[in-house]
């Protein structure tokens, strides 16, 4: 086993970066390798995106929908105008997008933890993570998603501009568009600058300031959508109409913390496009119903919801999975790799959470007693954590939180390897400076 100084000497080295690149962006190519049809939601974001493509507008059955965001949609119809309806066109801009992602973790890490080897171990950690690598040739919105977090929040970090915090309003919004609760991040942020210095009045007013700031841009980059389905639905639609369904597939007689749309509750709401404003009206007023009237059992599902949040992994396999024939003559190295990703995900957030303690602990000892950038990753995971106690816990939701996690889990492996070895010298106390 390689020592640890070897180890972290290994990190440093100059081929050491490119190395660790290649492997994140051939092992996320090998998979497009690999046959894949769209389901479910990827399959309808297709559909929509082809639609889109050819002029027919946001659209289902030729009547105008706004049940599911468009963000994703609407950038599939570009690539789609630009090279037709190409899965592999799309598949190829996820890829891009996962390299992007790979340097944006590597920098936020530089940033978050004020150490090269931690940053590098944590785009290691994240390039051989198998459900990470899963995710890019799926249709899905995950990967372009968590691609436009690390980037608003690289702005937000690293820049801190004004120039770069009008982007920064641009990108979340895009992300708002993409998944409408996005818009929390942005207090989430500045809520973690505002405790890295002394609470101030002139401190604390210049970061709400800035956060205001970015959060009208990114109402600006939304407005225009609102207004569309404004004039769609004669009532103002911030961005979906699926909120209340979501809603009522996650507090009913039948759920257990997961998305339960088998209920009776739920299935016994006659939906249709055209009436897609008073279904999700009619499931919101029943999902608050129920809630009201079993309040005990609301609260009995909340660590349900977290668990199912937080607890599985590897979903990606689902979508493989479509393709009954060729999955089942290469189940056994499925499952295989679905078991071994469930132990590497639970190893990270093991880590995760010792990371925490560790950091605490440090900051506890400082005087004055003070966060820094560190705490974002913590701030970042609450972010879904709090939408699954209100709505319902799925495992891929987690997902554009995982290379904040590896962030944190390289400055952990990078904490221990110094501390092993001699950590009384003043080189091991600069190196793991956080």
């Amino acid at each position: 086993m390689m020592k640890p100084q070897n180890m972290f000497a290994w990190l440093l080295k100059p081929g050491t970066l490119p190395l660790i690149f290649l492997i994140f962006a051939l092992t996320r190519a090998a998979v497009l390798l690999v046959p894949i049809t769209p389901i479910s939601d990827a399959l309808w974001y297709v559909g929509a995106a082809a639609r889109l493509s050819q002029g027919e507008g946001y659209s289902e059955g030729g009547i105008a929908t706004a049940y599911w965001p468009p963000g994703w949609p609407i950038v599939l119809a570009l690539i789609f105008k630009t090279f037709g309806v190409s899965i592999l066109a799309a598949q190829l801009f996820n890829l891009a997008c996962s390299v992007l992602a790979g340097w944006l973790t590597l920098d936020l890490g530089r940033h978050l933890f004020r150490s090269e080897a931690a940053a590098r171990l944590g785009l290691l950690l994240l390039a051989i993570y198998p459900n990470s690598i899963g995710y890019v040739p799926l249709m899905l919105t995950e990967v372009f998603y968590t691609t436009l977090l690390l980037a608003g929040c690289w702005l937000l970090i690293a820049r801190q501009s004004p120039a770069s915090r009008v982007l920064a309003g641009v990108i979340f919004g895009v992300a708002t568009l993409t998944k409408a609760q996005s818009l929390l991040v942005i207090p989430m942020i500045f809520g973690v600058a505002v405790l890295r210095s002394p609470m101030t009045i002139k401190h604390v007013a210049s970061s709400v300031a800035r956060a205001l700031t970015v959060v009208l841009v990114a109402l600006l980059v939304v407005a225009p959508w609102s207004y569309r389905n404004y004039q769609v639905f004669g009532e103002w639609v911030f961005v979906s109409t699926n909120g209340g369904l979501t809603l009522l597939t996650g507090n009913n007689p039948s759920a257990r913390g997961g998305y339960s749309e088998k209920d009776p509750l739920v299935t016994g709401i006659n939906r249709s496009v055209s009436a897609q404003l008073e279904v999700d009206k009619e499931a919101r007023r029943l999902a608050k119903e129920w809630i009201q009237e079993n309040p005990g059992r609301f609260m009995e599902l909340i660590p349900l919801k977290a668990f199912r949040l937080w607890g599985p992994d590897g979903e990606s396999e689902w979508s493989f999975q479509a393709d009954q024939e060729r999955y089942a003559a290469h189940a056994l190295w499925f499952r295989a790799v679905r078991y071994a990703n469930q132990a590497y995900y639970i190893c990270l957030m093991s880590g995760f959470l010792w990371a925490g303690f560790l950091l605490l602990s440090r900051k506890a000892k400082l005087t004055p007693p003070r966060f820094d950038w560190w705490l974002l990753p913590y701030t970042l995971a609450l972010y879904p954590t709090l939408i699954a106690m209100v709505f319902s816990g799925q495992s891929r939701f987690h997902y554009p939180v995982m290379p904040f996690v590896a962030m944190t889990c390289g400055w952990l492996l990078t904490h221990l390897m110094m501390k092993q070895q001699a950590y009384g010298s003043g080189q091991g106390r600069q190196v793991i400076q956080a």
